[in-house]
């Protein structure tokens, strides 16, 4: 028979005896936070470093014009390659997430290392559509490979007091990394898009010095249960037949639906917005308010907020690094609010403030409504984001934990894919000013087909500041008004609204039928 429990409290947890389980306080939570987590934690942080040092501005590498460096194709076009990637890093982690569990932590980071320096090679070496696909889809293997491996080993060097904390620390240590990625590409690529290529090659092979200060949690039971296995002749079973058989349960099947949608609003912000504030929004505002009309000299301010090398601009990865910049500043802040909020209040609060923060980029087309946008949008993220680790490494077996860690790229992956489809394609056909600039010569400037067709993709825009004979602020404007911009933005917002509604049902369904599961998996609700 089905218990149900007192949602009235903040957070349910309870040991297995239904004994009150302890909560460590800030400092020592931080300091019982062991040598191995230190070492993987840096591990992440180099990895962010070179992965959003790229993956911040694929989109603005993709469509900016040959001339200037890059593609030359269209969003739509874009959203192919993010189809691709997506795919790859995503569901790689869900069928060899074991993978890791088996051969050993170690030696799944180093392999994952070699794949992703080849990635950002590829890139370097071969700026095409299809180099960069190539390239995108062998760095997206390495990450997937990279990711049960060094979350596994934090869940091995962490306990229920501390894991909390855990998650809050190296989701801050992520976003260190993505803090410093973007500032990096966004000097680089002032000089040339394939600096920033082989920058990112060259900073994720720091890894290997971390390597040889790592050591494995567990890796003495893993291999004496490896020798008892092979010594009692059992037979491995197949990675992937065990994968499917582990996913095959209830509780994991409504977390990928109910997260499917929760990771297609997330990943919007990141695989569209920058387009967005290159296209549509004027920064400028920001930089005269801080420094004055003439914008700034300095070198330092224009590398630590991203200003572009006018110091009057502040470039589309530099307002992105607001939300990287706020994690990296007080994560551990909202770790501690989400502790005592308790995992699905957490949920379902940090991903309604996301979904929010959608809406406000869809309603106002402010720099400084922008911020607030991201400002919200981070909040609602470090309440969410690494709670939903959380959730899925409770769920987890502990001889299993590295397969479930796959299982939370599971969803990550059906939003994204979907997203990286609907997003880019939404936003080419109703809100890419290149678009909407091609399709105003056609109408009302009375370019033949003939013409349109001679302009190369990417200078649309500034063949029409030519034919009008106005500034580019003011036909930027004149797009603006004229076309429903936010109507993409609106679109993500909703689905994250339902994802929230999903995620109520989904708490008290949890709470509903918790009675019914093991000691280890009631932790889900806690």
């Amino acid at each position: 028979m089905s218990q149900t429990l007192d949602t009235s409290s903040p957070d349910i947890n309870e040991t297995p005896d239904n004994t009150s389980l302890k909560r460590l306080g800030l400092l020592a939570s931080i300091s019982s936070l062991g040598y191995v987590f230190w070492i993987v934690g840096g591990m992440e942080l180099i990895e962010r470093v070179a992965y959003y040092g790229v993956k911040t501005v694929a989109g603005l590498y993709a469509t900016d014009p040959v001339s200037k460096g890059g593609l030359g194709v269209t969003m739509t076009e874009f959203g192919t390659i993010l189809m691709a990637w997506a795919l790859t890093q995503s569901f790689v982690p869900v069928f060899i997430g074991g993978l890791a569990d088996r051969i050993g932590y170690k030696e799944t980071i180093a392999l994952s290392t070699i794949t992703k320096i080849f990635g950002y090679l590829l890139m370097a070496f071969f700026p095409t559509y299809w180099g960069f696909m190539a390239g995108a889809i062998v760095l997206a293997l390495g990450t997937g490979i990279f990711k049960p491996g060094i979350q596994g080993t934090l869940v091995k060097s962490t306990n229920a007091k501390n894991s909390t904390m855990a998650w809050g620390v190296f989701y801050q240590m992520v976003n260190i990394g993505g803090w410093i990625g973007p500032l990096i590409a966004a000097q680089l690529r002032i000089l040339d898009w394939q600096n920033v290529f082989f920058a990112c090659s060259a900073i994720i092979s720091l890894n290997f010095v971390l390597l040889l200060m790592y050591k494995e949690p567990g890796k003495e039971e893993r291999l004496a249960a490896k020798a008892k296995e092979k010594a009692d002749g059992v037979e491995q079973s197949s990675l992937w037949r065990a994968s499917l058989k582990e996913f095959a349960q209830p509780h994991l099947i409504y977390y990928t639906v109910i997260f499917s949608g929760f990771w297609f609003m997330f990943m919007a912000l990141f695989d569209v917005l920058p387009v967005h504030i290159r296209d549509w929004v004027d920064t400028s505002t920001i930089v005269t308010a801080l420094f004055g009309d003439g914008g700034t000299d300095s070198i330092a301010w224009r590398s630590a907020l991203g200003i572009d090398g006018e110091g009057m601009n502040i470039l589309p990865e530099g307002m992105m690094n607001l939300n990287f910049g706020m994690i990296m500043l007080t994560c551990f802040i909202f770790s501690l609010l989400a502790q005592r909020l308790g995992t699905m209040r957490s949920l379902v609060v940090g991903t309604l403030l996301c979904s929010g923060a959608l809406f406000i980029i869809g309603g106002v087309n402010s720099a400084w409504f922008l911020l607030l946008a991201i400002f919200t949008f981070s909040v609602g993220e470090m309440l969410s984001s690494p709670t939903s680790y959380k959730l899925i490494a409770n769920i987890a077996p502990d001889d299993k934990k590295a397969m479930y860690l796959g299982f939370k790229d599971l969803p990550l992956g059906i939003g994204w894919v979907a997203e990286s489809y609907f997003g880019p394609m939404l936003y080419d056909k109703y809100a890419a000013k290149e678009t909407l600039a091609k399709s105003l010569l056609q109408q009302d400037y009375g370019l033949s087909q003939s013409a349109i067709n001679n302009i190369p993709q990417g200078e649309y825009f500034a063949n029409l500041v030519a034919v009008s004979g106005q500034s580019a602020q003011q036909m930027t404007s004149v797009l603006y008004q004229a076309n429903n911009i936010g109507l993409v933005w609106f679109v993500m917002g909703m689905v994250g609204v339902l994802s929230t509604i999903g995620l109520v049902i989904y708490g008290r369904w949890l709470i509903s039928t918790r009675s019914s599961l093991d000691s280890q998996q009631k932790a889900v609700v806690d």
